[in-house]
């Protein structure tokens, strides 16, 4: 299984770092499908990558704050759904949240979201074997899978130190 992105990153990682790696992967796509990264789509991935927990849209939109002020519901999903159409963004189903992505998810490739139970953080991996193995199941079921995706709910390897400290 390879990873996608650091799994857990380490509590002192240089997070202005990791979110402007984001942004700039983010700049890359679009401009690769010549989408626009408007200043709401902006605003949302960026607080979504200054987060490594997923986010619901209303803590989205308490921290995507903008001139004028708070962004209404709407302006929030509607950023979302263009941040997902362009896999920049996935949707973690178990938690109704958010979480950015800065994997290139070529071919359907099957996301695993590795989600700890202590801290809320999300990792992402990935693995060829595994999507192929359930892209042959679900053929053989009669099943096109539309977007696969796995959770597996646990503890990460900083709360698991931290907790045998």
């Amino acid at each position: 299984m390879s990873l996608m992105r650091p799994a857990f990153p380490a509590p002192d990682h240089d997070h202005d770092r990791c979110a402007a790696d984001g942004l700039s992967h983010a700049e890359r796509i679009c401009g690769e499908r010549a989408q626009k990264l408007t200043p709401i789509r902006r605003h949302v991935l960026q607080a979504l990558l200054k987060s490594h927990k997923p986010l619901g849209a209303y803590e989205i939109m308490d921290r995507a704050v903008v001139r004028g002020g708070r962004p209404a519901p709407i302006t929030i999903y509607r950023a979302l759904d263009f941040l997902r159409d362009n896999g920049l963004v996935h949707r973690i189903e178990s938690r109704n949240a958010f979480v950015a992505c800065v994997g290139d998810h070529a071919g359907g490739e099957l996301v695993v979201f590795l989600i700890c139970e202590h801290c809320g953080a999300v990792g992402e991996a990935s693995s060829t074997a595994v999507t192929d193995e359930l892209k042959a199941a679900a053929r053989a079921a009669g099943f096109t899978p539309k977007a696969p995706v796995i959770e597996v709910s646990g503890v990460c390897a900083h709360c698991r130190d931290h907790e045998h400290a």
